[in-house]
C-alpha cells in the first residue's frame, strides 16, 4: 500500500499509451483555435515518446529504369602533354638478311701522291743536225719508275706543282746550249759562253704540271757549235725531280 501511494499521487498512467492523442502538454501556437477540429489530421507519432525504435525508410532507386540509350561519340579531345621517356627495352633478336643492294658508282683510282726521280748521265755529248734528246745512264732515285730511263723523259702521273733542276758540266771553247722541256714547249734555258776553262752549270724552275705532261732536256741542234762534258769515272751531269704539292682534284 506505501508503494503504490507514490504512483497514485504523480498520475502515472497505469494503461498503455494512445498513440492518436497528443500529450496533454504538447505545445500550441497562439493563432491556433482553442477547441482543436476533429478533422484536423493527427499528429505524427513522436518517436521518442514510443516504447519500441521505429524502422528507418530509405528511397530506392532503380536506375536500370531510368537509364536511357547510349549516345553519340563526342569529337576527340585537344592531346595531353608528353610523358616522360620510358626505360629503354631489350634489344629484340636479329632479323633476317635482306636481299643485295644495288651497285655503286665507281670510285677514283688509287694514285700514288709522291713523285720523285734523280738520274745521271757519264758519257760527253756533242750536238748533231737535229736536236737531242738527252739520254740518261745511271739512276739515283726514281719513284714508281715515273722515269723513263729509255726515252730520256718524265711522266707525270700525279698532277701538282713540280720542282727541277739541272746541272752540267761544260766543254772548254765550246757553247753549252740547252733547255729544259715541258712537253713540246722550251720552259727554260741552261746556257754557257765558250771559255777556256770549263766549269759546272745549272738551271732549275718549278712547274704547275697535269696528268700526262711530260717533263725533259733538249740540247741544241749543229747551227751553233755545243756540247756538255762527262766521263766513265765520275757523274758531271744530273737531272732531278720531285713533287712539290698535289692538286686538290
Amino acid at each position: 500500500a506505501f508503494l503504490l501511494l507514490p504512483l497514485i499521487v504523480l498520475g502515472a498512467p497505469t494503461d498503455e499509451p494512445n498513440l492518436t492523442e497528443p500529450p496533454s502538454g504538447a505545445c500550441k501556437r497562439c493563432c491556433d483555435p482553442l477547441d482543436s477540429s476533429t478533422d484536423a489530421p493527427p499528429l505524427p507519432p513522436n518517436h521518442h515518446h514510443l516504447p519500441y525504435p521505429m524502422p528507418e525508410v530509405r528511397p530506392y532507386i532503380n536506375i536500370t529504369i531510368l537509364k536511357g540509350e547510349k549516345g553519340d561519340r563526342g569529337e576527340p579531345g585537344m592531346p595531353g602533354k608528353w610523358g616522360k621517356e620510358g626505360p629503354r627495352g631489350e634489344r629484340g633478336a636479329q632479323g633476317q638478311k635482306g636481299s643485295k643492294g644495288q651497285m655503286g658508282t665507281a670510285g677514283d683510282s688509287c694514285k700514288h701522291q709522291y713523285a720523285a726521280f734523280s738520274v745521271g748521265r757519264k758519257k760527253a755529248l756533242h750536238s748533231s743536225e737535229g736536236f737531242q734528246v738527252l739520254i740518261f745512264d745511271t739512276v739515283f732515285v726514281n719513284l714508281y719508275s715515273h722515269f723513263d730511263m729509255f726515252n730520256g723523259k718524265f711522266y707525270c702521273y700525279v698532277g701538282g706543282l713540280y720542282y727541277f733542276s739541272l746541272n752540267v758540266h761544260t766543254w772548254n771553247f765550246k757553247e753549252t746550249y740547252m733547255h729544259i722541256m715541258h712537253n713540246e714547249e722550251e720552259a727554260v734555258i741552261l746556257y754557257a759562253q765558250p771559255s777556256d776553262r770549263s766549269i759546272m752549270q745549272s738551271q732549275s724552275l718549278m712547274l704547275e704540271l697535269q696528268e700526262n705532261d711530260e717533263i725533259w732536256v733538249r740540247l741544241y741542234k749543229r747551227e751553233r757549235e755545243n756540247a756538255i762534258y762527262s766521263d766513265d769515272v765520275d757523274v758531271y751531269i744530273t737531272f732531278n725531280g720531285y713533287l712539290v704539292k698535289p692538286s686538290l682534284d
